[in-house]
């Protein structure tokens, strides 16, 4: 698949685009008590993040870097057999709320997370919110 990750910026104005995924970049889609503490794991090595108006995170990651993903509560929007899905992209200057923000704001030459430091971070996050709802239900 071409990808073309150097040549994309985020929308101006002051208006959320909806953009194809699978194009320029996927997404990975996560609760925000996941999302969160992926945040907190990843630290500066995340990229660009957008939070949306119901509180879900989506990184930015290379095209089909996470094909085989499987995560519980995790999903990874990208296009199947040609067919897009589309991403809400706040404006590059809305950092935020109300309405879909950039949680991490995107810069030109860090805007993708490493995907192998996306899913450990995730499994990690996933691990620490299922833990602490073991101790809440005792």
């Amino acid at each position: 698949m071409t990808t073309n990750t150097e040549q994309w910026t985020p929308p101006t104005g002051s208006q959320a685009a909806a953009l194809p995924t699978g194009t320029w970049w996927d997404a990975v889609r996560v609760p925000e008590d996941i999302g969160e503490h992926a945040l907190g794991v990843l630290g500066a090595r995340s990229g660009a993040v957008i939070k949306d108006r119901c509180n879900t995170l989506y990184w930015l990651i290379a095209p089909g870097s996470a094909a085989t993903w499987n995560l519980y509560r995790v999903h990874v929007l990208s296009a199947v057999e040609g067919v897009a899905t589309y991403l809400g992209v706040p404006p590059v200057d809305r950092l935020t709320p109300p309405g879909s923000h950039w949680r991490v704001p995107f810069t030109r030459d860090g805007y993708l997370t490493d995907p192998r430091l996306l899913y450990k971070a995730l499994i990690r996050a996933l691990l620490a919110v299922a833990g602490d709802g073991r101790r809440e239900g005792r």
